[in-house]
């Protein structure tokens, strides 16, 4: 066990669902999906035309418009969700504790929109209409530079690019520099906007996502028989973290305890699982032996889940072979069916939804799931929200090159 702990004060999070964690939370309980035709851009031609939208987002709220223009879609979701997290905190940053507060946020693509814009650009006016903002406006450390510079945080100021995974990566290894005494707050998580042209095509050639364009809201469908693949979405999940009696000191208010943090590889294969979830397992296992706890300890994980034949069923049985009969007496749910995969956004979104969920003790629901794949056969939480009492739970990603992080977040009573 650690003796430095960590906690949450703070949360921020922009999705398909909505901005902040207000209408984010109402609408996961009630099941809403934010899934729908893409209408950024004409994807004609492209196999899958639909995916999440964070359309309630509005950069105008956040910054200037002389800001924004230097600033890709990512880093802006990234930067107004560590934001809203660091003002939910309620944290104050002085000459006092600006050395002991830093930033990891990451991304698993980056500004793939700016590095289209300036390669049409390129192509088509000449190199010396390129932005001099390009670099800086579309490299992933951004969001944690800006935040940095902005808050005047001068603890550790990095990034994380690890594809699905990166989100959760970030908030793990943020805690870590907590609990080993190199700071005492992180703003952490993950952020992604690729909703684009080249992104949307690469994903459905590469046949990942679901082709469903005639009822989107639909078509994310983790464990269920007819899923077809995954539906992008976009967005950005951020936590503050604290070390707890930092946090105490200050009267904050905590939403979970980070009560501990694993990582494997699955070590076979560029984007498919490892046979029988091995990679998975051994995360959740390395997860739970950090935090000190017992497999029926907890009592829901929020999956992976992305809606993709092989994946879905790799981690079912992850999760039976992690924790054996206790496997069929917790929740699994899948939030990825109403806001599709966020990628590397995906783990700082779904923290976000774990620590609300034990905050409010409150299992959100896998929606879609009405004719569960018999190779699926856990508790899934199907298709509506459910009041539980429970203290611990996982969330689990797994990301392209066979990356896996799980977090455990611990109720604090």
């Amino acid at each position: 066990m650690r003796d430095r702990r960590v906690v949450v004060t703070g949360l921020g999070i922009i999705s398909p669902l909505g901005v902040g964690i207000d209408d984010n939370w109402r609408r996961i309980v009630d099941g809403n999906s934010g899934i729908g035709p893409i209408d950024r851009f004409d994807a004609a031609g492209i196999a899958s035309t639909i995916a999440g939208q964070a359309d309630e987002f509005h950069a105008e709220n956040y910054f200037s418009p002389k800001d924004t223009r230097k600033m890709d879609r990512f880093i802006q979701l990234g930067m107004a969700t560590g934001m809203d997290a660091f003002a939910d905190s309620g944290l104050e940053i002085d000459e006092r504790n600006a050395n002991r507060a830093g930033v990891y946020i990451g991304s698993g693509i980056g500004g793939v929109e700016t590095i289209e814009k300036m390669a049409l650009t390129y192509e088509q006016k000449g190199p010396r209409r390129i932005s001099p903002f390009y670099v800086p406006m579309s490299i992933i450390n951004m969001i944690s530079g800006n935040l940095s510079i902005m808050y005047g945080l001068k603890g550790p100021n990095l990034s994380m690019v690890t594809a699905c995974t990166t989100g959760t990566h970030a908030i793990g290894e943020a805690g870590r520099l907590i609990e080993y005494g190199d700071a005492d707050v992180m703003i952490a998580g993950g952020a992604e906007a690729a909703i684009t042209p080249t992104a949307m095509a690469g994903f459905s050639n590469a046949k990942a996502l679901s082709t469903r364009n005639d009822a989107p809201e639909a078509a994310s469908r983790p464990w269920d028989r007819g899923r077809d693949g995954f539906v992008m979405g976009e967005g950005a999940g951020v936590m503050v973290l604290e070390e707890l009696e930092h946090a105490r000191a200050r009267g904050a208010r905590i939403y979970a305890e980070l009560a501990g943090f694993g990582m494997s590889a699955d070590a076979y294969h560029m984007t498919s699982p490892s046979p029988g979830g091995e990679g998975a397992a051994q995360c959740m296992n390395n997860c739970m032996r950090n935090a000190g706890i017992n497999p029926d300890e907890v009592g829901y994980i929020n999956a992976h889940g992305t809606s993709t034949p092989q994946g879905d069923i790799a981690e079912t049985m992850a999760v039976k072979s992690s924790f054996d009969d206790h496997a069929f007496e917790l929740a699994v749910s899948s939030t990825k069916s109403m806001i599709g995969h966020l990628l590397g956004a995906a783990g700082g979104v779904e923290a976000v939804y774990t620590a609300l969920a034990l905050h409010h003790q409150i299992l959100p629901p896998t929606i879609n799931l009405h004719d569960p794949d018999p190779e699926c056969d856990l508790d899934f939480v199907a298709n509506a929200a459910r009041d539980v009492e429970f203290d611990v739970a996982l969330s689990n990603s797994f990301g392209f090159g066979g990356t896996n992080g799980t977090i455990a977040l611990r109720r604090l009573t």
